[in-house]
């Protein structure tokens, strides 16, 4: 992929994982409780650590638009997206139902496959990482991932 292709994937990429991120954080804020059966029993408060996540998801997006905040909030939300997998595997595995949602493994198998996924496309929206858009001679097709964070 030439480095303006990988540029238009990252910036298209950002926008969509900057809209999830809000919706979800502000459906974290509005139906919290609708949130809190996914939490592990030795959560503690966790209506509170629910509303907590939403307004991380939504300054993280918010953040990944910005020039100034794009890399920390790729980050963010890529460490995020480590913290919260625990909760999806409690859901899946202890079939903790939850209304409105598929209770089946066609649901929580792709979920929890596709981890990984989101915390690349984190890192990936905020320019921490080029991979796998890296020319041969190992430089960055899309520039950005080169700096460090600061």
């Amino acid at each position: 992929m030439s480095a303006t292709g990988a540029r238009r994937l990252r910036m298209s990429l950002r926008f969509v994982l900057a809209a999830v991120y809000v919706a979800f954080g502000a459906l974290h804020l509005a139906a919290a409780d609708g949130f809190t059966p996914i939490m592990p029993p030795g959560i503690p408060f966790p209506r509170e650590v629910v509303l907590v996540t939403g307004v991380c998801e939504i300054a993280g997006g918010i953040g990944l638009l910005a020039p100034a905040t794009r890399r920390w909030a790729g980050a963010m939300l890529a460490l995020y997206a480590v913290c919260v997998w625990p909760a999806n595997i409690y859901q899946a595995f202890w079939h903790v139902h939850v209304a409105h949602l598929p209770d089946s493994w066609w649901y929580h198998g792709p979920r929890l496959a596709l981890q990984p996924v989101l915390i690349w496309w984190a890192l990936f929206a905020g320019g921490v990482v080029d991979w796998p858009f890296r020319g041969a001679s190992g430089e960055a097709a899309a520039g950005s991932g080169e700096r460090r964070l600061r």
